[in-house]
């Protein structure tokens, strides 16, 4: 007799948010100063967390030193306006990314905080 484990993937479950706007504006740092001078004396360090934190590969951001238009900044924004349906544009997203890339960050962080997505285990079982 064979025992089989049966394994289901966690389900992300996001709270339902009533807005479809950024929690916070781009320059609201006094709502987390430690976090944002993190970010303003170390971006890539920063963007780095950040990034691990939404689940992608740490490192993605230092790639945007290679580019005039921060490449993975934009699209990180572009992605957290699309998980969390977020309006906005792509012509802000890249002003942001360009002019304001520790600010950016930063609204990017304190979203993540705000929209706290729990994952839901679910417990193997033996059959």
């Amino acid at each position: 007799m064979t025992s089989k484990m049966v394994i289901r993937q966690p389900q992300p479950v996001m709270d339902a948010q009533g807005s479809d706007e950024w929690g916070s504006g781009i320059c609201d740092c006094c709502q987390d100063v430690p976090e944002c001078c993190f970010a303003f004396w170390c971006c890539p360090c920063f963007a780095c967390k950040t990034t691990k934190k939404y689940g992608q590969c740490t490192c993605l951001p230092l790639l945007d030193v290679f580019g005039l238009i921060p490449p993975i900044t934009m699209s990180m924004r572009v992605s957290m306006r699309h998980r969390y349906g977020i309006k906005d544009t792509m012509c802000k997203d890249c002003l942001y990314a360009t002019f304001c890339s520790s600010c950016s960050w930063c609204q990017m962080s304190r979203e993540m905080r705000r929209r706290k997505i729990p994952i839901v285990l679910i417990s193997a079982k033996t059959t």
